[in-house]
């Protein structure tokens, strides 16, 4: 599986199968880890066999939630935006290694969490592991409704847009727009934050970076 597979197959997964990670996935992940954190300055880390990371409420909706993602790093503008674009590449990279994934932004005992990173800025977890289900597609909006380009419309731009509506959003709603002209290519997000990076992400995938070039981005 490519990555262009891993984006449509990639669904939120809440109840994992009572399976460890065997350790040439757990190296795997973490080789990962290490080049994602060095190109883009955070510090995310992998946790295994640990329960402590859900609250309450997150416990309650899932099931042997225990290896994730701790997405941190040092506090910063546009730490969110990078992390998110981390956590999308990180979440597909997972997919092509046969395993599910969860981001949760909300759900977690962020105190237990925030003790295995001193002085970094946590903003959430991803759970990883062997779904007991592939997880359903969440709702999409129209290409129409989030995008808008000056001319006629690329293949490319296309293909971007319906990227960019795999991508997890915060409660799925999807508030962001795409614009483009030529060339040029221009993200607005009305919540902003780890969205954005994860939207960046997806559109990158889908459209091609040979293809068009960021309005602005902070990540290239």
């Amino acid at each position: 599986m490519d990555f262009k597979e891993a984006i449509k197959k990639r669904h939120v997964v809440r109840r994992y199968r009572d399976e460890e990670l065997d350790l040439e996935t757990v190296s795997a992940l973490k080789r990962r880890i290490e080049e994602d954190n060095e190109k883009y300055q955070v510090h995310v880390k992998l946790e295994t066999g640990d329960s402590s990371a859900l609250n309450f409420a997150g416990k309650l909706i899932s099931k042997n939630a225990v290896n994730y993602f701790i997405m941190s790093g040092k506090e910063s503008a546009d730490l969110n935006e990078r992390l998110g674009y981390v956590g999308a590449d990180l979440m597909l990279y997972a997919q092509t290694l046969g395993l599910n994934t969860w981001w949760i932004g909300g759900t977690f005992s962020k105190k237990a969490v925030e003790r295995k990173v001193p002085n970094q800025k946590v903003i959430g977890i991803i759970v990883v592991g062997y779904g007991a289900t592939a997880g359903q597609q969440h709702r999409q909006k129209d290409v129409e409704a989030v995008s808008s380009y000056e001319g006629e419309t690329p293949d490319w731009f296309v293909a971007g847009v319906n990227a960019a509506l795999l991508a997890p959003t915060a409660f799925g709603k999807q508030n962001f727009s795409i614009s483009g002209k030529g060339r040029k290519v221009a993200l607005k997000c009305d919540t902003c934050g780890e969205d954005l990076g994860l939207v960046k992400y997806h559109f990158e995938l889908g459209a091609g970076k040979e293809n068009f070039e960021w309005e602005k981005s902070l990540l290239n």
